[in-house]
């Protein structure tokens, strides 16, 4: 029942083969017996778990139930949640309990879920390890002494482990997509805008984006039904009518252009994520889709322009945090400033100061047009490169990541080589595209391998399709860890 899709564990509930109660308390057991190995959640609240469990269920017994009600799940610790702890996986917000929900909470909530619990996390969503974490790294369950990949590594370790049938993650670049590469799970990052961001404790505003983790393209397509639409509360909320993402999942392949980006497939990425990436694409062709060659030049400035624009608006973001309404508080302090400055100093880990740093910096007297200026025009150009090529392909694929999960500690010391990890998946944000990650294969050491689907704004429907199609005639999305069997 564990490694059930969501669209069969609703099957089932509907069936009353099994009850809501009975699915919460099987995930409970498993959370309890391997969290600990695993730090993939900061918080889990059995008793309302199963309070809401009995809730769902006499709700489907008076025939008021939806597609996912019944169903539990898992919030990154970065959604605000009534009631419960909501970390960030910092210091900073150790003993914040949140006053109200998340606009995604409130959703899943409407629509009947269970909540399991608050997963662990980068510290304000700042890694691609998860070991940037407070309350320590998460584990991959396909190797506990390997990363689970960041920012969002403590929902896909739970979707993985099969301690959560789906979670919700956030991606600003690549905090989604990523560690469902390392975890051989599925992850969405949607267009900009298309899920609310009311509720999310912000990074960088112009690029965070919360989307959903799960087993397989299809529970994508069932947890953006969800999550997706217009909230009047996020300015950056778009006013669309709704869609239905799971309407593309029989679409044929048959014409298909897939974009096949030169900058992709060069030097600098494991040979065993070349060759699982390379026979998922022959796997398409091989089905009747067409293949593109195409370059997208200004890719290779994604990096350093994504860090001197996320640095930039974390800066911002994150001077709220400052002992004085909420969060951590120094027992000892002079002044006011003293207080705000040993505050911060305690409050914050190293790598989120190392961003604060580089952002103030970007943005001070002298140095604003020569980098941050800068960087916006550069991001222009990506996005330009990446309309151009819509004009000759529906979607593009790539590696997620250039190589499978890397051992905790391997690049602790060396942040710029932690940055690299996510050269493939910093352009869809900056560009506001949405983009997946599946799984498509292991590389010797028995690692998942992620293959990464990019499309055109509000395109997610086609992407989930393309997605889908592949796992109906694969099942790498179906392989469940050794250490962590069912």
């Amino acid at each position: 029942m564990l490694n059930s899709t969501l669209s069969e564990l609703a099957g089932a509930l509907a069936r009353r083969s099994i009850s809501s109660v009975e699915l919460t308390r099987l995930c409970l057991e498993r959370i309890a017996r391997l969290n600990g190995a695993l730090n993939a959640f900061i918080t889990v609240d059995a008793e309302r778990s199963l309070r809401e469990a009995g809730a769902a269920d006499e709700r489907r017994a008076a025939g008021r139930a939806g597609s996912l009600t019944g169903i539990p799940l898992a919030h990154k610790d970065i959604y605000c949640t009534r009631g419960m702890l909501t970390t960030c996986g910092s210091r900073m917000l150790a003993n914040f309990v949140s006053p109200y929900d998340a606009h995604v909470v409130e959703r899943f909530a409407a629509a009947g879920t269970v909540l399991l619990g608050k997963t662990n996390m980068d510290e304000f969503a700042m890694g691609s390890s998860n070991e940037t974490s407070h309350f320590g790294p998460a584990k991959n369950p396909w190797d506990t002494a390997r990363v689970p990949g960041g920012s969002s590594g403590g929902s896909a370790a739970a979707v993985a482990a099969r301690l959560a049938p789906a979670a919700t993650g956030t991606d600003t670049g690549g905090s989604i997509r990523q560690p469902a590469a390392f975890t051989g799970v599925c992850g969405l990052k949607p267009t900009y805008g298309v899920v609310s961001r009311y509720g999310l404790i912000a990074f960088a505003s112009s690029l965070d984006q919360g989307g959903p983790i799960a087993k397989s393209a299809e529970d994508l397509a069932l947890l953006m039904n969800v999550m997706g639409g217009h909230d009047a509360r996020d300015s950056t909320s778009l006013e669309r009518a709704a869609e239905d993402y799971t309407r593309e999942l029989k679409a044929p392949l048959a014409g298909l252009r897939i974009g096949l980006p030169r900058e992709y497939f060069g030097a600098g990425i494991a040979p065993a994520v070349l060759a699982r990436v390379r026979e998922a694409i022959a796997w398409f062709e091989a089905r009747g889709a067409r293949l593109v060659e195409l370059e997208l030049p200004n890719s290779r400035l994604a990096v350093p322009v994504y860090y001197v624009i996320a640095p930039a608006e974390a800066s911002s973001n994150l001077s709220r945090f400052d002992g004085v309404r909420y969060g951590h508080r120094t027992r000892d302090y002079a002044d006011l400033a003293d207080m705000y400055c040993r505050t911060r100093a305690e409050g914050f880990g190293a790598e989120v100061k190392r961003r604060i740093l580089i952002g103030t910096y970007v943005l001070s007297h002298g140095y604003y047009d020569a980098y941050y200026l800068q960087a916006q025009k550069v991001r222009r150009l990506i996005a330009r490169d990446f309309a151009e090529a819509f004009g000759r392909c529906e979607l593009i694929m790539g590696p997620t990541a250039p190589s499978t999960a890397f051992a905790l500690g391997a690049n602790r010391d060396d942040p710029v080589q932690m940055y690299l990890n996510d050269i493939f998946t910093i352009p869809a944000p900056l560009a506001g595209l949405p983009a997946l990650s599946i799984p498509c294969g292991f590389d010797a050491a028995g690692l998942p391998v992620g293959l990464q689907l990019t499309g055109n704004h509000f395109t997610e429907a086609r992407l989930l399709g393309a997605a889908h199609r592949y796992q109906q005639e694969t099942d790498w999305h179906r392989r469940v860890p050794a250490a962590t069997p069912l």
